[in-house]
């Protein structure tokens, strides 16, 4: 009597057998592929891809990411939301991972473009111009017709300032004298933008400015405040009163979710959402001052 022996599955599949798993043909595994679409790595020159990750690429597809236990945000930074987002991870332990990397905006949309992120935070001007500036920046990007736009909250941007400095000022304009040292924000940065823009309104770029340090996100601008590198720097309210520093307001702004509607319908982000409308948050939101949550969760773009 002959044994016939039964092979388990190989862990990684060859472009061919992804095609036969997937009943595509190899031509759409490699547009998958090249759409970052698809789980995959190149070994010697050829892709592989992983038999456990493709099932659950599968299954997140099919029920539009209700299922997925991670979420992942970068883009731009804020005071509020990373205190929302750390209390939720704590919550939530072992079952589901949970992380917000600030990065800047543009950067943030390089992300979530390449498929390395869920969802990018972004602000890229005043709050009365984002319906058109926020979608007009998204439409840079080949993915935005899947992508959508989820109303945060509105917050308040201006300059940073330590408190010897705002003793000494009574006109704000003064701070961009050279006397004052700077800490800026990378390229990209909605921030960075907003300061321009300030810069703009007195016939003045950021070039003039005493640049001492270039922060990565508002709080580590509102840091080198704090730790006398810099004299002021641009940022939201909420990042000066983290840190116990004079605050010299210059408009609203909005601060939105950008993610691709499957990722809109996570379970996660929707429980990460719900916590924005809670009376907790309220709270914070006054304590640290500077936003305004009313429109939290609102769909503003991507609809059609």
């Amino acid at each position: 009597m002959s044994t016939v022996l039964k092979h388990e599955p190989s862990t990684y599949m060859s472009v061919h057998q992804a095609a036969d798993y997937l009943q595509l043909n190899e031509k759409k595994i490699y547009a998958l592929v090249s759409e970052g679409k698809i789980p995959a790595t190149k070994v010697t020159g050829k892709w592989m891809f992983p038999r456990e990750l493709v099932d659950r690429w599968i299954l997140n597809s099919a029920h539009g990411g209700v299922l997925t236990d991670r979420l992942i945000i970068s883009g731009s930074d804020d005071p509020l939301l990373y205190r929302i987002i750390m209390e939720f991870a704590q919550e939530i332990g072992a079952h589901a991972l949970i992380s917000y990397t600030p990065t800047g905006t543009r950067l943030g949309l390089d992300l979530l473009h390449a498929h390395h992120v869920d969802a990018c935070c972004i602000h890229w001007g005043p709050a009365e111009e984002s319906k058109t500036r926020h979608p007009a920046l998204i439409r840079q990007y080949n993915h935005h017709r899947n992508w959508v736009l989820i109303r945060a909250f509105r917050r308040e941007q201006g300059l940073i300032v330590n408190r010897d400095a705002l003793h000494h000022t009574k006109d704000s304009k003064a701070l961009f004298n050279t006397q004052y040292r700077w800490a800026v924000r990378q390229s990209g940065a909605g921030a960075q933008r907003f300061l321009n823009e300030i810069l703009s309104r007195h016939h003045l770029n950021s070039n003039l400015l005493n640049t001492t340090v270039t922060a990565l996100s508002d709080r580590d601008a509102a840091a080198a405040v704090a730790m006398n590198k810099a004299d002021v720097a641009p940022g939201a309210r909420s990042a000066a009163q983290e840190y116990g520093l004079g605050f010299i307001p210059y408009g609203w702004e909005t601060f939105d979710f950008t993610l691709p509607r499957d990722i809109w319908f996570r379970r996660l982000f929707q429980d990460m959402i719900s916590r924005l409308k809670t009376t907790q948050c309220q709270q914070l939101a006054e304590d640290l001052g500077g936003y305004d949550l009313s429109d939290s969760g609102k769909l503003v773009w991507g609809d059609q």
